[in-house]
């Protein structure tokens, strides 16, 4: 029996990270038809990169040393970062090849600051030869059925205080829905459940509206797929909304929208007040760009999307939103 050539793609981080990589990873697919193309990254996404299509072999890990050896991979690429701990563990496995940003022994070019990370990952793999789309972002929809089919999906989580809009505003925006003759559900992770509740209490939700903590990752998959609206803070969600075309309003506060937002083509919208940011995504308090995003601001975003009813509904005058900065 002959045995395919091997090749191992790197993104050991986040849901949001693994997302914004998928045209990266169709490109390679399409590239080397004949490998056997192994993803390596957290073990928690393995649900969701099985919707990517196209990935032989998932491998988990717990940061980036040691990656597993079952054989020298034919190719190593680095999707992960630019060099530095993510090169030598792909060193340690003594690839024939390696496709990344410039780094010692590693061909390529090099890393440039800013634009948007599915078009940075996709340029690095154009300068190797290998053509990439930005635009091949959408997942296969999950065959678990969703948990609430045409809600309106309020996420209220975020990994850190620096991108959590206040639970008073999420509490308003989801009444205003409500008022306007939309079921709304709330989610966040098990962590975030006692916010999730707090902001159903506050928007005059019943405590069954809170989905939060639970929701598999294939579960929230498909309520995403199949809701009607998403309105979260810049977290793997909003990468949900984007990979299902799925209307969503995206509050941005430490991360640039031209970075990580939304496809500009797609039904969403981004919020944030750019010349306010603070910066950092790891600070325990919300980002000045992230509070300077209203509760009107984001009505008026859904206004756009879904119609004013949600809007009127509140007796708020639906003005243009703060969006993508010019």
């Amino acid at each position: 029996m002959t045995v395919p050539p091997r090749l191992v793609a790197l993104r050991a981080l986040n849901l949001g990270d693994l997302l914004v990589v998928v045209p990266a990873l169709r490109a390679l697919r399409r590239h080397f038809p004949d490998h056997e193309l192994t993803l390596v990254t957290h073990g928690w996404l393995e649900p969701v990169a099985a919707l990517i299509g196209g990935i032989d072999r998932f491998e988990p890990t717990r940061g980036l040393v040691p990656l597993m050896r079952p054989r020298r991979p034919d190719v190593a690429v680095n999707l992960h970062a630019a060099g530095g701990e993510s090169a030598a563990a792909l060193d340690a496995l003594d690839p024939q090849r390696r496709i990344g940003f410039a780094a010692p022994g590693w061909p390529g070019p090099q890393w440039w600051p800013g634009g948007h990370e599915r078009h940075r990952w996709c340029a690095m793999l154009a300068a190797h030869g290998i053509p990439a789309d930005p635009a091949d972002l959408l997942l296969r929809r999950p065959e678990e059925p969703s948990p609430a089919p045409g809600a309106v999906v309020v996420h209220v989580g975020a990994g850190y205080g620096a991108k959590e809009w206040p639970t008073e505003r999420f509490a308003a925006v989801a009444a205003a829905l409500r008022a306007g003759g939309h079921r709304v559900v709330v989610t966040g992770s098990a962590a975030q459940r006692s916010r999730a509740l707090a902001v159903a209490e506050l928007g005059g939700l019943s405590p069954a509206a809170v989905l939060a903590g639970g929701t598999g990752l294939r579960e929230l998959a498909a309520l995403i797929a199949g809701a009607t609206l998403l309105v979260s803070g810049d977290t793997g969600v909003a990468h949900l909304a984007s990979a299902y075309r799925t209307p969503s309003v995206v509050l941005f506060g430490p991360a640039p929208v031209e970075e990580w937002g939304p496809p500009e083509d797609g039904p969403h919208r981004a919020l944030t007040v750019p010349a306010l940011r603070r910066g950092d995504p790891f600070a325990g308090d919300p980002d000045p760009a992230l509070l300077a995003v209203t509760v009107a601001d984001v009505l008026a975003a859904v206004a756009e999307l879904m119609g004013p009813g949600v809007t009127t509904a509140l007796g708020l005058r639906a003005a243009p939103p703060t969006s993508r900065p010019t």
